[in-house]
């Protein structure tokens, strides 16, 4: 048997240059398993909804000291301000840990160089390179010199008691301003604290004065004590009941050891410096779309650098919230923990899957062997780990198993989507944890899910022959410009599909998807681009329009759509309602395209071959 004609039509219309699909004896039990491994996953789904349903919170919490600074700038009492932005939604406040520089500002210590004091008391044996503090209160400076291991002294100059310091102290941290936090919790604010860190400060003293909060957001790239072992042991000691914010976009070295035994808080900021670049509406679309779509509890807000403009802000933020039903409160927070038991059944669901589609290949030596590699592949990416390597094996497996079993006529689609959003109560039950829908452990081999449905569909596209003949055929096959000019746009739409993936973006998109994105963004919740281009070309090559290795090549595009729709629900930290309504936007509107794109193509294959009879005529 040799390779058919790419130019034959079989009598399904569908384009026989692809094999036909093989049944195994073993479908209808396998798929059996599937259904059955179905119900547990499913349980895990609706427990995972009712979680998100109830999480449904979030606090708007204002930067204090630069609410501070913008109060003075224009001669307004900070109180006041603060007051104002409390009408549009304001909720909670974010303090900073005290400096010695803090203490001087507030006028409760005093200092000076040693080369600046030398000048008033010369002859004073004054050390020129020290610095020199006292205050009106003995016990506080008593208070800052027990703090930390840097040796002080107690001296006399002019007549007054100062402490001699070796170094600048101004920029250790010096405890709460516990004054500012009682007044602030007096109001009913949400509370984020902020603490320092310093070499100078002693392990068991270190948050040992952390005030009582609910939220702690260290500063930096990690937390204190990430590089120290026993200081990390205190840190945890000392959280006590207060929860570590996850500050989006920067998950800081040392904070899995924090939330492991207390949990933690999604919190979501934008950079002063690309807020001000934006208008304030676009600013408030961003924080809308963090709480309703990524869960984020504590939204950080810093003002303009005009007052008209943060309330424009605020006031924007208020409003999509409002209609996006999430509460302005202080959040309470649970976390998500799954049955192991259930997801342990719900693992022979995607293990019975992968062994149903190798065994649907025409040459199914191939497809278990294929079958198998793809096994090891989701395990072995995930170290091994039973639920997260399961889950990549769903979104791998589910994604191809449709067009592998049916692709004759363009209702097969409906069963190819039907398998893929079964994957998805896979994924979703096997995948979903408690770090992960904290943002704190991403889906690994995020570009596996797009990549490895399509070279499972691709290989069951091989005739029931010889391979060796197979792949001779296709080398002595005569190549036209026209099928390297489509090979090329099929490689570069590919490339960019696979470079757009995870759960960042990779690529920048187009101006115009940026554009659309922010114009239906605050009032819908936009499908994804992958998955509305690719749901019609699916269609378009389960129809047989088109001749040859087209209808071959828009069904491994649709693929992508599939492999996109679990690719969507890949994101835990995204509540699995929002994931959905994603899903099912593009799939209505991938569906109706996809059937006015059949109707279009067919007008013009018959106004072109009309054309044709005409010229010949």
């Amino acid at each position: 048997m040799t390779i058919p004609d790419p130019s034959a039509r079989a009598a399904d219309g569908a384009t026989s240059v692809i094999a036909p699909p093989s049944r195994h004896p073993l479908t209808l039990p396998l798929l059996g398993l599937v259904l059955l491994s179905f119900l547990p996953a499913l349980i895990l789904t609706f427990q995972r909804i009712a979680y998100e349903r109830a999480q449904k919170t979030t606090a708007l919490v204002m930067d204090y000291p630069a609410l501070v600074t913008q109060a003075r700038r224009y001669g307004q009492d900070p109180q006041a301000l603060l007051d104002k932005y409390k009408a549009l939604g304001v909720n909670g406040v974010a303090i900073y840990e005290d400096t010695i520089a803090s203490l001087v500002q507030r006028g409760e210590v005093y200092m000076k160089n040693g080369s600046d004091l030398a000048a008033d008391f010369p002859r004073t044996g004054i050390k020129t390179n020290a610095v020199y503090m006292k205050a009106n209160n003995p016990a506080v400076l008593e208070k800052l010199r027990g703090r930390y291991t840097i040796p002080t002294r107690e001296v006399r100059i002019g007549g007054q008691n100062w402490i001699e310091w070796p170094t600048d102290p101004s920029y250790l941290p010096a405890g709460p301003d516990t004054a500012l936090v009682d007044n602030l919790k007096g109001q009913g604010l949400v509370l984020v604290y902020r603490p320092y860190n310093d070499e100078a400060v002693p392990v068991d003293k270190v948050g040992a004065d952390w005030p009582d909060v609910p939220f702690i957001a260290f500063t930096g790239d990690e937390v204190i004590g990430a590089r120290t072992p026993e200081l990390l042991t205190q840190v945890d000691k000392a959280l006590g009941k207060r929860l570590p914010a996850i500050i989006e976009g920067n998950i800081q070295k040392g904070l899995d050891t924090l939330v492991k035994d207390h949990g933690g808080v999604r919190l979501f900021a934008v950079a002063p410096s690309w807020q001000n670049s934006l208008d304030p509406l676009d600013v408030a679309s961003k924080y809308n779309l963090a709480a309703r779509e990524r869960a984020q509890r504590l939204l950080y807000l810093r003002p303009y650098p005009t007052i008209n403009e943060t309330e424009d802000m605020l006031g924007r933020i208020k409003t999509l919230l409002g209609n996006s039903g999430v509460q302005i409160t202080t959040p309470q927070v649970s976390f998500y923990n799954p049955s192991s038991l259930l997801r342990a059944l719900s693992i022979i669901g995607p293990i019975a899957a992968i062994l149903l589609l190798g065994l649907s290949y025409p040459l199914r030596r191939l497809g278990l062997l294929l079958a198998g590699v793809t096994l090891l592949l989701a395990f072995g990416v995930n170290s091994f780990h039973p639920f997260e390597g399961a889950a990549l094996l769903a979104a791998v497996s589910f994604p191809a198993l449709g067009l592998v079993l049916r692709r004759s006529k363009i209702t097969d689609w409906f069963l190819a989507t039907g398998l893929s959003l079964m994957g998805v109560v896979f994924v979703s039950a096997l995948g979903a944890s408690h770090n992960s829908t904290l943002g704190l452990e991403p889906f690994r081999g995020v570009g596996l899910t797009l990549l490895l449905p399509l070279l499972l569909v691709a290989g069951s596209f091989l005739p029931r022959q010889d391979i060796r003949t197979t792949v001779g055929s296709i080398y002595n096959a005569p190549i036209k410009l026209g099928d390297i000019a489509v090979m090329g746009l099929g490689l570069a739409l590919l490339m960019l599909v696979f470079e757009r993936r995870g759960n960042a973006t990779g690529g920048t998109p187009s101006e115009f998807e940026a554009s659309l994105r922010r114009d239906i963004q605050d009032n819908l919740v936009r499908p994804r681009f992958k998955e509305v281009a690719a749901h019609p070309l699916a269609i378009l090559g389960l129809s047989g329009k088109l001749p040859g290795y087209f209808s071959a090549l828009l069904l491994l595009a649709g693929v992508m759509g599939q492999a996109s729709i679990l690719n969507t629900f890949s994101h835990f930290h995204t509540p699995f309602l929002i994931s959905a309504t994603r899903c099912f936007i593009g799939l209505g509107l991938g569906l109706l395209t996809g059937l006015l794109l059949v109707q279009v193509v067919q007008l013009g294959l018959n106004l072109w071959r009309g054309l044709g009879l005409r010229v010949r005529a």
